[in-house]
């Protein structure tokens, strides 16, 4: 818990320490967010500001977790599944820059991508990490068995899936990064329980890639709050949807995810809503999706959203973790 506790505050200082000479020379270099222009017009204001400040996330959590880790293979599994969507975060940012457009790497290589990252970490998972094929149900001691095959379709479909989530949600100044916090926060408990549990070393470790993490997370939002002196950009928001992934995979909580991350569900679904009314009946459920753009376009303001928001994605964190903690 100590550990745990010390990552968390050292990964927080970091940022808060390296975050505005990192801002400074982003600026300098003009690394500047391109925003799509079928977006909401109020953020055109926003064109310039500096992006792929992931970057600094991922440096403020690999120096506490190189300090305070014990290197188990359940902590490396999920930071490659983490570093892996992040480094496919770059690629896009970095072409997006180049470009001078806001649309970066194309989708069927991203897929590629977190598809061969995927059939890495559940091989990893399933190998080495002391992960077998059973999926834990949101019920007392249910378990389901799945083939081989079935698992690293999960696999896939939960990094590729939260990644692209966690990437839609991140629309707003502060958004995906506090929501992504309260996630990592619950997700930590389910570690810390397993390894009390199991007396696990392993769940211990994920408690502290989960504190660092989360601590890079607050520290970000020191400078990602409204109005924002920099965004993370895809490099931080698939990174972080890679993390939150992995840590379910490691920990078993697959299925309670869906509920402990239900926000980053909430919003993708409401893109898959939005295309599947568009394409059968030509009209849209919202104004504009994800979901917070429709708030937006009701006249809402961003700090509203944002707060609300966040206090929906600790709703659900809670309610997930209370379910674990019931069928445990």
């Amino acid at each position: 818990m100590f550990s745990a506790l010390a990552a968390t505050f050292t990964a927080l200082a970091l940022m808060l320490v390296v975050g505005p000479k990192f801002i400074g020379w982003l600026r300098t270099n003009e690394f500047g967010q391109n925003i799509r222009e079928e977006g909401p017009q109020a953020h055109q204001t926003k064109a310039g500001t500096p992006t792929m400040g992931g970057v600094l996330i991922w440096v403020a959590v690999l120096v506490p977790y190189v300090i305070f880790s014990r290197f188990t293979v359940a902590s490396f599994t999920v930071l490659i599944a983490t570093l892996g969507c992040a480094f496919i975060g770059f690629l896009d940012d970095w072409l997006s820059i180049v470009r001078k457009r806001s649309l970066g790497l194309a989708a069927r290589w991203k897929m590629l991508l977190q598809l061969l990252l995927a059939l890495l970490v559940g091989f990893l998972a399933l190998r080495f990490g002391g992960v077998d094929t059973t999926l834990d149900l949101p019920w007392p001691n249910a378990e389901l068995q799945i083939p081989t095959a079935v698992y690293y379709l999960i696999v896939f479909l939960f990094i590729s899936g939260f990644s692209n989530a966690v990437n839609l949600t991140d629309g707003l100044d502060g958004l995906a990064a506090g929501s992504a916090a309260i996630v990592l926060v619950s997700l930590a408990g389910v570690a810390f329980i397993l390894g009390r549990q199991q007396h696990d070393p392993g769940m211990t470790d994920l408690m502290i890639l989960a504190g660092c993490i989360g601590g890079a997370c607050l520290g970000f939002l020191w400078f990602n709050t409204f109005p924002a002196e920099v965004f993370m950009g895809d490099t931080g928001s698939l990174g972080l949807g890679g993390a939150i992934a992995g840590m379910a995979i490691l920990t078993r909580t697959e299925i309670f995810l869906v509920i402990i991350a239900g926000l980053f569900v909430v919003e993708a679904l409401s893109v898959i809503a939005q295309v599947v009314s568009f394409k059968l009946f030509h009209r849209r459920v919202l104004l504009m999706a994800p979901l917070h753009h429709h708030f937006e376009l009701k006249a809402w303001s961003e700090t509203k959203i944002i707060v609300r928001f966040w206090i929906i994605a600790a709703m659900f964190a809670g309610v997930g973790f209370a379910l674990y903690y019931w069928s445990f």
